[in-house]
């Protein structure tokens, strides 16, 4: 009864968003009417998807988290620190719902300007979506062993109770309690395999009930804020357009026509997933749906020719740290919500960085294949690279839709998700006639997963990132950055390793929103444009988002190619440090970033 609770209205949201936003870019831009309520519809929408979002990935257990480090225990001790995990997160909502409501209650003196109704009708979405969500772990540490559930709960109550003994202790150590809290805490929760956007969360509460007096809304309305910025919207609409390529079997076409083009030469089948991961990253901005688009269709063949299986993930991981800053990436969107970077820039530079990693792996893939077994390949004829070249041409078509939709000032860089959604439903069914309908309501519902799993991080990270403002950290951050020898050099350098090594641990999406809005004004001080500063921080997190042992994109990356992280754990290091080098590249030449702003 509880997923039908989130799952049926959360479909409806992802719908429904998707239809306001293209009623909005349809009056405008084709009627000269532009609907004034629909953004602000949209907005108040927004914030339920991601709180319903939110409840779905805890119930099917999807949020990030990383679970390396207890998946070496044993069986018994990974139940009992299951346990903790879950109870942790209990903790946490336990602590956010009655702030939430005062906050929610708050808001009925705001109304809003264009529907004008009470505010507390969006904010009401926050204490709803946290009581689901405690219900939910509640349920879950219900159904584990009483011992390992009480061993959870006591863990936490002690934790508490030592805070609240502790804090005039505390009170005197100043700014050292950023790495009590924020370091030491957060780490062990993050390793205990806490979900991320909880751990944040839970870290953030604790510094502010033990060592503050500041009002537990605060953190609910930075998370509001964190959550409620419309250029994320489009993090849930490309996330359905990705599987919306993929239903479609776009993704499949326009694979098919890059194996015809390059698959009878030696390690041509390894560039064609590399030009298909560009692609494709350049239509979903979801690294899971690009490497799931693209893997099913390549590696059977891959394989037929005696590739091994690590050889093909090790590829699959290290092109998906290259494509991080293919536009509409994810990644480029949350960095210019959190930082005041044009996104409309941001699309513009993530391109040719992209390219030089892309050459720079080819180049391995080249000499990795250099026994691959060609006896029974042919080289097709151009007739038939002519007609596979005819099928993909619409879904070729389609990245320079969307490109040339923000350029041109048709639609904004969350709206124009929608156009690309409306053009590969129409391609769908009328040209490709693939469009089961059974397939859409289990899409809507994975789109509000996926999305609400990231937005929460989005908000805790926000309401975290708040807490370290407060205190200086900031300040004394950027103090410290700016002053690192070298100039430039010296901090971009220091950027590279701090990001691979926070990729590997935070991934990208709370990462940025973390450092972000404290490391950019420090590049700039130090005359490093923000565009080509964007493009090395998210390619150096990329690295360490798809590097074993930590990075969670290896394993999904296994996940999706169905085969054991063991079996490429030796064999990924030679992509990924032609990753780096091309990294290297991009970071001392800032053309490949700036070249055509």
């Amino acid at each position: 009864m509880l997923r039908w609770t989130a799952e049926l209205p959360a479909a409806a949201l992802v719908l429904v968003e998707i239809l306001v936003l293209l009623a909005g870019v349809t009056a405008r831009y084709v009627f000269h009417a532009p609907l004034i309520w629909s953004d602000e519809l949209a907005s108040i929408l927004f914030l339920w998807l991601a709180m319903l979002g939110s409840v779905i990935a805890l119930q099917r257990g999807e949020h990030m988290r990383l679970t390396a480090v207890v998946s070496g225990f044993s069986a018994s001790n990974r139940a009992r620190f299951e346990a903790l995990a879950i109870a942790a997160v209990a903790v946490f909502l336990l602590m956010v719902v009655p702030s939430a409501w005062d906050y929610a209650a708050d808001e009925w003196y705001i109304q809003t300007p264009a529907l004008d109704i009470h505010n507390t009708f969006r904010a009401a979405a926050i204490p709803v979506g946290a009581v689901l969500m405690l219900g939910t772990a509640l349920t879950r540490l219900l159904r584990i062993g009483w011992r390992d559930a009480l061993f959870g709960l006591v863990a936490i109550a002690v934790l508490a109770v030592l805070l609240r003994v502790g804090a005039p202790v505390l009170q005197l150590l100043g700014n050292w309690n950023l790495v009590l809290f924020f370091v030491l805490l957060l780490g062990a929760a993050v390793l205990l395999s806490v979900p991320i956007g909880f751990a944040f969360g839970l870290a953030t509460l604790a510094y502010l009930a033990t060592l503050t007096r500041t009002p537990l809304t605060v953190v609910v309305s930075r998370m509001d804020e964190g959550m409620s910025s419309l250029i994320l919207l489009a993090v849930p609409l490309f996330v359905f357009l990705g599987l919306l390529i993929e239903m479609t079997g776009m993704a499949r076409a326009m694979v098919g026509f890059l194996a015809a083009l390059l698959g009878h030469i030696r390690g041509g089948l390894g560039y064609v997933l590399l030009g298909a991961m560009y692609l494709v990253s350049g239509i979903s901005g979801s690294k899971a749906a690009d490497m799931a688009a693209v893997a099913p269709v390549l590696f059977p063949e891959m394989k037929r020719r005696g590739a091994h299986e690590g050889e093909l993930v090790s590829l699959l991981s290290a092109s998906g740290a290259m494509s991080e800053t293919i536009p509409p990436s994810l990644v480029l969107i949350t960095i210019g919500s959190v930082t005041g970077v044009s996104i409309a820039a941001l699309f513009t530079g993530g391109l040719l960085p992209a390219a030089v990693l892309a050459v720079a792996l080819a180049v391995i893939a080249r000499w990795r294949s250099r026994h691959e077994d060609l006896s029974g390949v042919r080289r097709p004829p151009w007739r038939e690279i002519g007609r596979a070249f005819v099928i993909a041409l619409p879904a070729l078509i389609l990245p320079f839709v969307i490109r040339t939709a923000v350029i041109e000032g048709i639609a904004t860089a969350t709206e124009v998700s929608t156009i690309g959604i409306a053009y590969a439903v129409v391609v769908g069914a009328l040209i490709y006639r693939q469009f089961p309908l059974r397939r859409l309501f289990p899409m809507l519902v994975e789109t509000a997963a996926l999305s609400g799993a990231i937005l929460l991080i989005i908000g805790t990270a926000t309401g975290m990132a708040w807490a370290l403002t407060q205190s200086g950290f900031s300040h004394q951050l950027a103090q410290s950055m700016a002053a690192m020898p070298g100039g430039a050099a010296g901090f971009m350098a220091v950027s590279i390793v701090a990001f691979v090594v926070l990729g590997s641990v935070l991934e990208g999406i709370p990462a940025i929103v973390l450092f972000g809005p404290l490391l950019f004004p420090s590049a700039r001080a130090v005359g490093i444009h923000e565009v080509h500063y964007a493009m090395v921080v998210i390619l150096a997190m990329g690295i360490g988002l798809f590097a074993p042992p930590f990075g969670v994109g290896y394993y999904a990356a296994c996940a999706i190619g169905r085969v054991s992280p063991d079996a490429a754990m030796r064999r990924i290091w030679p992509y990924l440090a032609a990753v780096l080098v091309g990294l290297i590249v991009v970071a001392a030449v800032p053309w490949f970033s700036n070249g055509f702003l």
